[in-house]
């Protein structure tokens, strides 16, 4: 077990450079195990989520080898077993395996994914893509079980009842190679589906659409290896905006694809934060005098569901009353009664978050209970008077590459403690 350990209260200044994003990394690296020869993806994030998906390479039988942000995957000896449920259930984007399974053998055993909990988020939609591909998928003992017949899949056109990442991205995975053409619609238009798109491209893939909601492929009999450079992670960059306007005396944030962030930054802009933007960077100004704001997430291009936390500290700096609903995870709000252990004026109302500020937070113990309410409490807790203990470190440590040495390096007084 391990803990945060923070004084808060220190003045932050400095620069900090992003890493390349979680989200597509975690879908990249099981759609490199289609290639038939090595591929190579650079600036891969050195959090516990990537390390679990190597973990889970090497038990069938791939090689690979991670230094320095890159990650070498070679998959020419894979070999197709069931996926081991202790690391499938440690993070919610296991299930991008089952459509690169299905896209390689034509089958796949995968446990059912965890992963942070933010109320239901059901495969259903992933599932449906696959049956329309050909595809059949069974519940047995807890696993996912998908089996094709000796046609193999067929591109088909599909309808996703709603606006899924994960459904998209896996629908993508097992469509590469089949026979014909694919259309998804109603598709997620993130930056990270782009990414995805990009490097199957590079691997051969035919793709066309991604960032539109209409994604078409035309499948492909074989697929090669590639290098390949990830984007910038904008939520991260978002975390740190936030923190450098709550807490920060001039932070230059580094390689940031600003056309990711628009709503974002918008909304910060709204609030009262005063930036610099240029090409790949921003730099924020020390932050005073903020105004309240509504915060209401929306899919891409809207703001972030993965932003309302980390926006929630810099909220109580504002003169006012603040709401946040999120539309996406209605049950994105456990990290208000910790909040509220520190001093803030933060109340439910059933999925709507009510702020009051300014509040003056303190020191206190406080439990991470997802990875992005992670973020928000160190935000907190850099924030605040006295000593802050966040407990359940290691949801952060699933998404944020080296943050206790980043915060270290802008002047903050944090630690990692072993339990």
């Amino acid at each position: 077990m391990k803990k945060i350990v923070i004084q808060g209260n220190r003045p932050l200044k400095g620069e900090v450079t992003i890493s390349g994003a979680k989200n597509s990394a975690v879908a990249l690296i099981p759609a490199a195990i289609l290639a038939d020869s090595p591929v190579v993806l650079e600036g891969v994030p050195d959090i516990q989520d990537v390390h679990s998906l190597i973990e889970i390479l090497e038990i069938m039988g791939v090689q690979t080898h991670f230094e320095e942000n890159t990650l070498t995957i070679d998959p020419t000896e894979i070999v197709s077993i069931p996926m081991p449920s202790g690391k499938i259930n440690s993070l919610r984007a296991s299930y991008y395996f089952m459509g690169a399974l299905l896209g390689k053998f034509g089958e796949g055993v995968v446990g059912l994914p965890g992963g942070c909990f933010l109320g239901p988020r059901p495969i259903d939609l992933h599932i449906k893509g696959f049956e329309a591909l050909g595809a059949t998928v069974t519940n047995e003992h807890g696993a996912m079980y998908l089996r094709t017949s000796e046609a193999g899949l067929a591109g088909e056109r599909i309808f996703l009842d709603m606006v899924s990442i994960g459904a998209t991205i896996n629908v993508m995975l097992a469509a590469v190679k089949a026979k014909g053409k694919t259309i998804i619609e109603n598709a997620a238009r993130e930056p990270e589906i782009i990414d995805v798109a990009t490097l199957l491209n590079n691997m051969g893939a035919k793709i066309r659409g991604a960032g539109t909601n209409e994604i078409r492929i035309e499948g492909v009999q074989e697929l090669h290896g590639c290098r390949h450079s990830i984007i910038p992670d904008r939520i991260e960059a978002g975390t740190y905006l936030s923190l450098a306007a709550a807490a920060g005396e001039g932070i230059t944030i580094k390689n940031v694809i600003y056309e990711h962030l628009e709503s974002y930054i918008a909304k910060l802009e709204e609030i009262g934060v005063r930036m610099d933007i240029s090409e790949d960077e921003i730099y924020v100004y020390p932050s005073k005098d903020l105004k309240p704001a509504n915060v209401k997430t929306y899919p891409y291009p809207g703001f972030a569901t993965d932003l309302q936390q980390p926006i929630t500290p810099l909220l109580l700096k504002a003169n006012g009353t603040s709401e946040i609903l999120d539309t996406i995870y209605a049950k994105r709000v456990n990290h208000i009664p910790e909040l509220a252990r520190m001093g803030a004026q933060a109340t439910t109302e059933g999925n709507l978050i009510l702020l009051n500020g300014p509040s003056q937070l303190h020191g206190a113990e406080v439990v991470a209970s997802d990875l992005r309410a992670g973020a928000c409490l160190v935000i907190a807790g850099l924030m605040a008077t006295g000593t802050t203990t966040v407990f359940n470190v290691e949801y952060i440590l699933r998404g944020y590459d080296h943050i206790i040495d980043k915060l270290t390096a802008l002047g903050a007084d944090i630690q990692m403690v072993e339990e």
